[in-house]
């Protein structure tokens, strides 16, 4: 369910009303009344952020020296009202000259007034994207001294924006070289333990796109994902082509991806903005590739001594390699001297997090270096607690690999100019939450 605002108060520190707008028959105007009275002269305003006072509830923010009060009397969306009010906040700047605060909300009573009649129709959220707006309502707001100057760009067509509801792409956009830039990045989290056993593993997984074409063009992206090569073999009346498929979890997308025909045809249509956005994001659960496996031998000779015997096997391909491998190796607190032999790049004791740092700069697939230490510890004269061991933990990114799989089958570009285009596609994988027992 949508916000559903009864009405929206810009309030001063004192509690002064600057601006109010009433949406709804539904609440009094002296609501703001029982807000100043149960909590701002109570001083709880830090306490929560949602609050609710004689059947409604208040959903209020602080931004500078001005609190935005939104207040519903029946059961709202929280999550879309404050998205509401940090959007709206974001118009405002756009149109002040990237201030907003009190002399600014003083200074643009009019303008104001306009902007909530239109960014919010009897409670519910309207467009409040600036681009959009600032075609029809070409107003200037009254811009503090030290804002920056306005950008001089040029005024696109406002029926085709309006209308087609692309807010995120003007018209009128002309390159020399039209080109597409598309990463997949993903971040594997896992918990291994001391035996090479997983015990959690997962993926979250992000699709960047970086687009610089000319006029407006139609997208289309086809992924190896188990839905879409499911639709697309009904589609075409043949069967499935032998390969991986990921079962994609969790998928959120950009506002410009046509869902009717996602829903439909199971491929990411879209309108792309101009420049650099985030198309995607997903999650994957099962049939996780692990680009590392590690597997610790950690002994305790008696109260001084200890050994410390770390292998690192690198499971993606031996053409692939990946960089700035960390390895944090835990140790007692009471470590005194540390002595290091690896196979490959460099280690060291960092005494502020009680760590073994084993660095490789560049790894190549399918290797297996090894850390071998010996840790003298201090003794003490009070009774030895057992040593907790915290997990091993690891920093790494690998180009050209995905943990979970993911590829691009295909990416169309249409424009009805019918340019050629030159696209780019690139793997990542980093480490999210990479932890070994040891």
């Amino acid at each position: 369910m949508p916000v559903a605002a009864s009405a929206i108060y810009f309030l001063n520190l004192r509690g002064d009303v600057l601006i109010n707008r009433l949406y709804r028959d539904d609440v009094g105007g002296n609501m703001v009344d029982a807000f100043r009275m149960h909590i701002m002269q109570t001083k709880e305003l830090g306490t929560c952020p949602v609050r609710q006072i004689g059947g409604c509830s208040f959903f209020y923010m602080r931004i500078s020296n001005v609190y935005i009060v939104i207040v519903v009397s029946s059961n709202a969306n929280v999550a879309c009202a404050f998205k509401f009010v940090v959007e709206a906040v974001s118009l405002f700047k756009s149109y002040f000259g990237g201030a907003f605060d009190e002399d600014a909300i003083r200074n643009n009573f009019v303008l104001i007034y306009e902007l909530l009649d239109e960014i919010m129709d009897f409670g519910y959220p309207q467009n409040l994207s600036p681009e959009i707006l600032k075609l029809y309502i070409t107003q200037e707001g009254v811009r503090s001294p030290f804002s920056s100057k306005p950008s001089d760009k040029p005024v696109p067509n406002a029926t085709l924006q309006v209308t087609g509801a692309v807010g995120w792409r003007r018209e009128g956009l002309v390159y020399k070289k039209n080109e597409v830039f598309l990463d997949i990045v993903e971040s594997v989290n896992l918990l291994m333990s001391s035996k090479g056993s997983v015990l959690r593993c997962d993926v979250t997984g992000k699709v960047l796109m970086k687009c610089f074409l000319s006029g407006m063009p139609d997208l289309k992206l086809g992924l190896n994902d188990k839905i879409g090569l499911e639709k697309e073999s009904q589609l075409k009346s043949r069967p499935t082509k032998s390969g991986k498929s990921i079962e994609l979890d969790d998928v959120t997308f950009h506002q410009c991806v046509n869902l009717t025909r996602f829903n439909s045809e199971k491929t990411v249509s879209f309108v792309p903005p101009d420049g650099e956005f985030e198309l995607m994001k997903y999650r994957i659960t099962e049939g996780v590739t692990l680009p590392f496996r590690v597997l610790p031998t950690i002994k305790e000779l008696g109260r001084t001594r200890m050994e410390v015997n770390v292998k690192v096997k690198s499971v993606f391909g031996a053409k692939m390699f990946a960089l700035g491998v960390v390895i944090k190796i835990p140790v007692p607190k009471q470590t005194a001297k540390t002595n290091f032999q690896v196979t490959s790049g460099r280690a060291k004791y960092n005494a502020s997090i009680d760590c073994l740092v084993w660095k490789i700069r560049k790894f190549p697939g399918q290797t297996e270096p090894t850390l071998s230490a010996e840790v003298e510890l201090i003794s003490t004269i009070a009774e030895k607690k057992s040593w907790t061991r915290p997990p091993i933990q690891m920093e790494f990114q690998v180009p050209m690999f995905t943990a979970s799989g993911l590829r691009v089958r295909f990416l169309k570009v249409w424009e009805k100019s019918g340019y050629n285009t030159v696209e780019w596609v690139r793997y990542i994988t980093k480490a999210g939450s990479y932890e070994i027992r040891c």
